[in-house]
C-alpha cells in the first residue's frame, strides 16, 4: 500500500514549506504557515510541520485539532513589528470596552504571535524553539535584545527597559479608572506583538518539550483555559514565563523558567477575560525558577547581574491578581535560585483555599523565601470585602542565603487573618546584618497596597513575622544565622490559636528572640529560647497605613 505522503488527501501531515514558508531566517512566512494551518483544519485536523530552519512570522491563528510540531533544529522567530504608522506586522489586540481592573497585557489576545480564542485538542510542542525577538514587554514597540540589560544603579528599578519610549497612535480613555488602567504606556497597537503564546477559553491543550526564548510580556499567557497540560519547557526571557489565569484542570511539569524582570511561574485568577472564574486544580511540580541575566539560563552561564530594586524576581507565586479566587492548588519538587521567594498572595476579594506546598529548596534568595498575604486591594468589580487566605499547608523547605530584609512573611488584616496555616519542616539560614534599628520598626500595615514584600521594608525579626493569624502552626522549623544580626528571630503579633513545637533557633537562642503582642491561646513547646516568663511582650499600638 502507497505511504501517505505530506499534504496528500490522507496524510495528517502538513509541512510549512510545502505551503510556502522559507525557513531562512529573511523572508516573512507569515502567511505560508498560516495557510499550513489552515489546511489543517479543513481536513479535520493534523499536525503542522517546521522542518529544521528559521521561521520568520507575526501572528499565527491556532485551530482545534491541531498539532504545531518545531522539529529538532527548527526556531519561530518572532518578527520585528513595522514601523510606527505603517500597516501589517501582528494581529490587532481584539476589539473590547477598556479593561479598568486589569493590564492591557492581561486582557488582549490576538497581539501575539501564536494566538488561540475557544479552541479544542490544541499541542504546540518541540523540540524545536521559540524567539521572540521582535516582541515587545509591554511598553514599547520592541523590548531590548537578549543581553542588553539596563542601568543597574544599587537598588534602583531602572525606569526605561525598552528600546523606543510611548507607543504611537493609541486610543486612550482619557481618564485612567480607579486602578490606574486603562494607561498610556500600557496600551500597544495594532502591529506590535507581545505575547509568544497567549489562549483563552480553549481545552484540552498540551504544550511541551518546547525551548522559549525571550518571550514579552509573557512566553506563555493561558486565560479561562480548561484541561491545560505544560510539560518540560526551557523558559529564558525577558518578562513573565509562564501565567495561568482562571484555569481549571492544569498540569506544570519539569519545566525550567529563567525570568529575571517578572515572575517565572505565576497563577492568577483575574478580570483579564471579563469574567470572575476561580483557578483551581492545579498541579506545579519538578520545576526550576530563577532570576539570572536573560539568555544566561539557556546558554548554561547563570549571569548574576540582576540587581535591581528588590533583587531579580523569577519566582513561583499566586497572585498578584485574584479576584476569582483560588483553591485546590499544590506546588512540589521545584528548586529556586537566585530569585525571590514563594508567593501566596489573595488581594482582590476572592478565595486562597486549600493549598499545599511541599519539597522546595532555595538559594540565594532575594526576599521572603515565604510569603503569604491577605489584602484589600479589592481590583474587581462588585467587590466590596477581603477574600480569605486559609487551610494552607507548607512543608519541607530548605532555604539557603536569605537576603536579611524578611524571613517568613505571613501577613493578614486585622478584621481578616490568615487562617490554618501550617508550616512543618522548614530549615532558613540567613544572611543576618539586620540592626537594633531594624529591631525597632513597625511595619506599616498597607491594606490596599501592591503586595511585594520588599515594599513592607525590612522586617524587625529576621525568621519569622506573622501577624494577623489564627490557627498558625510552627513545627520542626529550624532558623540559622550566616552572620550576627540584632533582630529577634520571631514576631508573632495579634495571633490567636498559634502553636510552636520544635523550633530551632541557630546559633544561640534568648526569651528575647520571641517577640510576641496580642497573642492568645498561644501553645509553645520544645521550642530554642522560649519561656513565656521572659519573653517580649510587646504593648505598643500597631501604627496606621
Amino acid at each position: 500500500m502507497k505511504q501517505a505522503t505530506p499534504d496528500s488527501p490522507r496524510s495528517s501531515i502538513f509541512d510549512v514549506r510545502s505551503h510556502g514558508a522559507k525557513g531562512d531566517g529573511f523572508t516573512l512566512d507569515t502567511a505560508a504557515i498560516n495557510r499550513a494551518i489552515a489546511a489543517a483544519h479543513a481536513a479535520g485536523g493534523g499536525t503542522v510541520v517546521f522542518p529544521a530552519g528559521d521561521y520568520l512570522s507575526h501572528s499565527l491563528r491556532l485551530q482545534s485539532r491541531i498539532t504545531l510540531a518545531l522539529d529538532s533544529g527548527a526556531t519561530l522567530i518572532a518578527a520585528e513589528p513595522p514601523p510606527a504608522g505603517e500597516a501589517g506586522g501582528y494581529d490587532a489586540p481584539e476589539e473590547a470596552a477598556p479593561n479598568v481592573y486589569q493590564d492591557f497585557g492581561h486582557s488582549r489576545f490576538r497581539n501575539s504571535l501564536i494566538w488561540g480564542e475557544d479552541l479544542d485538542g490544541v499541542v504546540i510542542r518541540g523540540p524545536g524553539r521559540i524567539f521572540g525577538r521582535g516582541l515587545s514587554r509591554g511598553n514599547g514597540r520592541v523590548a531590548l535584545p537578549v543581553g542588553v540589560v539596563g542601568p543597574q544603579p544599587p537598588g534602583h528599578l531602572p525606569d526605561v527597559l525598552e528600546a523606543d519610549g510611548p507607543v504611537e497612535g493609541i486610543a486612550v480613555a482619557a481618564a485612567p479608572g480607579p486602578f490606574g488602567y486603562p494607561h498610556g504606556r500600557d496600551v500597544l497597537p495594532s502591529g506590535v506583538g507581545n505575547k509568544a503564546i497567549a489562549l483563552r477559553g480553549c481545552r484540552n491543550v498540551t504544550v511541551r518539550d518546547l525551548t522559549i526564548l525571550h518571550g514579552g510580556h509573557f512566553a506563555i499567557l493561558a486565560t479561562a483555559c480548561d484541561n491545560l497540560t505544560i510539560d518540560n519547557l526551557l523558559i529564558d526571557t525577558n518578562r513573565d514565563g509562564i501565567d495561568i489565569d482562571a484555569c481549571c484542570n492544569v498540569r506544570i511539569s519539569k519545566c525550567s523558567v529563567n525570568s529575571p524582570w517578572d515572575d517565572g511561574i505565576c497563577i492568577k485568577s483575574s478580570f483579564g477575560a471579563g469574567v470572575l472564574r476561580p483557578v483551581e486544580n492545579v498541579t506545579i511540580s519538578d520545576c526550576y525558577v530563577s532570576g539570572f541575566e536573560e539568555g544566561t539560563l539557556y546558554d548554561g552561564r547563570r549571569s548574576r547581574v540582576i540587581r535591581h530594586r528588590g533583587g531579580p524576581i523569577g519566582r513561583i507565586k499566586l497572585g498578584t491578581e485574584g479576584s476569582g479566587g483560588y483553591r485546590n492548588i499544590a506546588i512540589t519538587n521545584c528548586v529556586f535560585e537566585f530569585c525571590r521567594g514563594l508567593a501566596l498572595e489573595q488581594v482582590d476579594g476572592g478565595l486562597m483555599e486549600d493549598i499545599v506546598v511541599s519539597n522546595l529548596t532555595m538559594r540565594e534568595v532575594m526576599n521572603a523565601p515565604i510569603f503569604v498575604r491577605l489584602g484589600a486591594r479589592l481590583r474587581a468589580p462588585g467587590i466590596t470585602e477581603p477574600g480569605s487566605a486559609r487551610r494552607i499547608a507548607i512543608n519541607n523547605v530548605v532555604a539557603y542565603d536569605v537576603a536579611p530584609e524578611q524571613g517568613i512573611f505571613i501577613a493578614g488584616l486585622e478584621d481578616h487573618p490568615v487562617v490554618d496555616l501550617w508550616l512543618t519542616d522548614i530549615h532558613l539560614y540567613s544572611r543576618g546584618g539586620g540592626t537594633a534599628a531594624d529591631a525597632a520598626r513597625t511595619v506599616p500595615e498597607m491594606p490596599t497596597d501592591y503586595p511585594e514584600p520588599m515594599l513592607f521594608g525590612t522586617l524587625p525579626s529576621w525568621g519569622l513575622f506573622a501577624r494577623h493569624v489564627s490557627g498558625l502552626a510552627v513545627c520542626n522549623v529550624t532558623m540559622q544565622l550566616l552572620a550576627p544580626d540584632e533582630r529577634p528571630a520571631l514576631w508573632l503579633e495579634n495571633a490567636v490559636a498559634a502553636e510552636f513545637s520544635g523550633v530551632r533557633l541557630r546559633p544561640v537562642a534568648t526569651p528575647r528572640d520571641w517577640v510576641l503582642e496580642r497573642a492568645t491561646a498561644l501553645r509553645v513547646s520544645d521550642s530554642d529560647g522560649f519561656n513565656g516568663a521572659d519573653a517580649v511582650f510587646q504593648t505598643r499600638s500597631i501604627r496606621p497605613a
